[in-house]
């Protein structure tokens, strides 16, 4: 029972991510050849860009170094660095965006911009000039109510149970429905929709494969050994299993 109330617990907390700013996100992952480059750090770009974030209190790594162990539990602890080219004929344009986990801009920088010739110097000195709006947020990474409220259910979930044999069994209404349910994209997850065609879920992605969040269901979807897909959720202060076939 603790298991599945701190899995919900988990996936309710999840929700809160949007509202978090770039002091609440311990970790920028920078990855070694940004979209619309030939070359892995082409210009050195993402070794500057490495180094900029180091330097203002930040902690970096490449999207390609052995992280620490945190971030490689929790991979929404980081937010992932991306470099966009803006560049013209006559003027070198860089703007830097950071995304949190489910893919949602937290911070856009100012654009920076440079009129030198050689371009190594030109995507510094632009990077560098964007860069300045993002040293004006004097980070500092204080960890968000979410972060502090999941390291109490893990360890309460840790502890052991007292007097379990006293406690009151979870109910749970199962139904197996045998319907096939087909997912269709949408920003950050999927919308499940019937044969109807109705939209009978909307669920959104998480760093696991097999796990999904029910949007606006209090709920989640589990990936079973079987093949079909469970979704819990409460309903009316009970707990609702309903298993279904989902062709992505």
């Amino acid at each position: 029972m603790k298991k599945i109330l701190f899995l919900f617990l988990f996936c309710a907390f999840k929700f809160s991510f949007a509202q978090k700013s770039i002091n609440n996100y311990k970790y920028i992952i920078v990855p070694k050849q940004f979209e619309g480059f030939k070359k892995s750090d082409q210009y050195q770009t993402s070794s500057l860009l490495k180094f900029l974030f180091n330097k203002y209190n930040f902690t970096a790594y490449f999207d390609d170094e052995t992280l620490p162990e945190d971030l490689a539990r929790d991979k929404c602890s980081a937010l992932l660095l991306s470099l966009k080219n803006k560049s013209g004929m006559f003027a070198t344009k860089t703007q830097i965006e950071l995304k949190d986990c489910f893919n949602t801009t937290v911070y856009t920088s100012k654009e920076g911009a440079s009129k030198l010739k050689e371009y190594k110097k030109a995507y510094h000195e632009a990077i560098r000039r964007s860069f300045k709006s993002i040293q004006a947020l004097n980070y500092s990474y204080k960890p968000s109510a979410t972060v502090q409220q999941k390291k109490t259910i893990a360890t309460e979930a840790s502890k052991p149970i007292v007097n379990e044999a006293k406690a009151t069994p979870l109910k749970i209404n199962s139904i197996v429905t045998g319907e096939t349910l087909y997912a269709q994209p949408i920003d950050l997850g999927y919308q499940l929709v019937n044969s109807k065609p109705e939209i009978v879920f909307q669920i959104l992605k998480t760093q696991y494969p097999d796990l999904y969040i029910l949007k606006d269901a209090n709920g989640m979807l589990i990936k079973k050994e079987n093949g079909f897909w469970d979704a819990q959720f409460y309903k009316d202060g009970k707990l609702m299993t309903k298993s279904y076939k989902i062709k992505f």
